[in-house]
């Protein structure tokens, strides 16, 4: 399994060597890839293919649970409601593989759904009924820490359960070998990426981005443009989010907003939500912000506009999913 991290594409050439006497001189270069390489989640350039499957984690997003561990190596990151108006994220990892992830969370059926839409491996500790019986389907390869709690699922000693689970990269290694799942990705994903010398900067401008999910500030996301460094920011109540791994700011290329319906099913106020049928979506990226849509494709949400895959900002996306677009989303110049 391919979990390191791999080093911007190089291109070297050799010049021109000079033979003495009445040698014809000869130049040599260096085998160069046919192709440019590219991370398939995040469009980055990679020395060699990418072809390890993508793991999909549930991730506590409870402030007790923050800050959390792997998100700085998240190639996307998908924030859900839960119940409540707590949101859990659905992490994806694919090009990087941090040494610890978590705290891990219970899984819900749209996040069964949501890793099944691009076969990726789950990983998730506890479930709803409806999740569990996904899971007992083995709609998915998955590993939870309902079952092996203790074992591939680690509890720390500065937090208390359920904030307390995490998994390591090896232990993950370890679930695709107990499950005999497959290791090599299955279904490529359709993302788009703007080229080097390509830049979108078609839309209003956009410095500053808040997405709330109710008017509790533990649950309102703020990300702030850095027009250097062509990244945005994330906060939360005025705390920045970081990587508890290595206190990294979280760095992020693109922020996606896609609304979709959200229906509260049972008397515990779980959630279904609509990962099928398509929508409204907003994308900011290089400080700028396009309304566009949204769409199932091949199971994999794809920022789309006029039927054509959107063109993101090569690095992580951060997307929001969220009930109304309209009563979620501000942002100023």
């Amino acid at each position: 399994m391919k979990w390191n991290k791999r080093k911007l594409l190089l291109t070297a050439c050799i010049g021109l060597l000079c033979i003495s006497g009445c040698s014809r001189s000869k130049e040599q270069t260096e085998e160069t890839p046919s192709q440019n390489l590219l991370a398939p989640f995040t469009g980055e350039q990679v020395t060699e293919v990418l072809d390890n499957r993508p793991v999909v984690v549930t991730m506590n997003n409870h402030p007790l649970a923050r800050p959390q561990s792997g998100l700085a190596e998240a190639d996307q990151v998908y924030e859900f409601l839960a119940e409540g108006n707590v949101t859990r994220f659905a992490a994806v990892f694919q090009s990087e593989m941090p040494d610890q992830i978590g705290p891990v969370r219970s899984a819900r059926d749209y996040f069964v759904h949501f890793a099944e839409g691009m076969d990726a491996f789950f990983i998730a500790h506890g479930y709803s009924p409806d999740a569990k019986k996904l899971l007992d389907d083995r709609v998915v390869d998955h590993v939870n820490g309902m079952q092996y709690d203790g074992s591939l699922f680690e509890r720390s000693s500065d937090r208390k359960a359920p904030h307390n689970s995490y998994i390591s990269k090896q232990h993950i290694e370890e679930a695709f070998e107990k499950t005999n799942a497959v290791k090599k990705i299955i279904k490529t994903p359709p993302f788009s990426f703007l080229k080097p010398e390509e830049s979108d900067k078609i839309g209003d401008i956009a410095s500053t981005v808040t997405v709330a999910y109710s008017s509790d500030p533990k649950f309102v996301s703020t990300y702030r443009y850095d027009e250097e460094m062509n990244r945005y920011y994330r906060s939360v109540n005025s705390i920045d989010t970081v990587d508890k791994l290595n206190e990294r700011r979280v760095e992020l290329s693109n922020v996606l907003v896609m609304e979709m319906n959200h229906q509260i099913i049972d008397q515990q106020g779980r959630l279904a939500i609509d990962l099928q049928s398509g929508g409204k979506a907003i994308l900011f990226h290089e400080g700028i912000t396009r309304e566009i849509e949204w769409e199932n494709r091949d199971g994999f949400l794809l920022p789309v506009e006029q039927d054509l895959p959107v063109s993101l900002t090569v690095g992580q996306t951060w997307i929001h999913i969220v009930p109304s677009l309209s009563s979620t989303v501000t942002y100023i110049p």
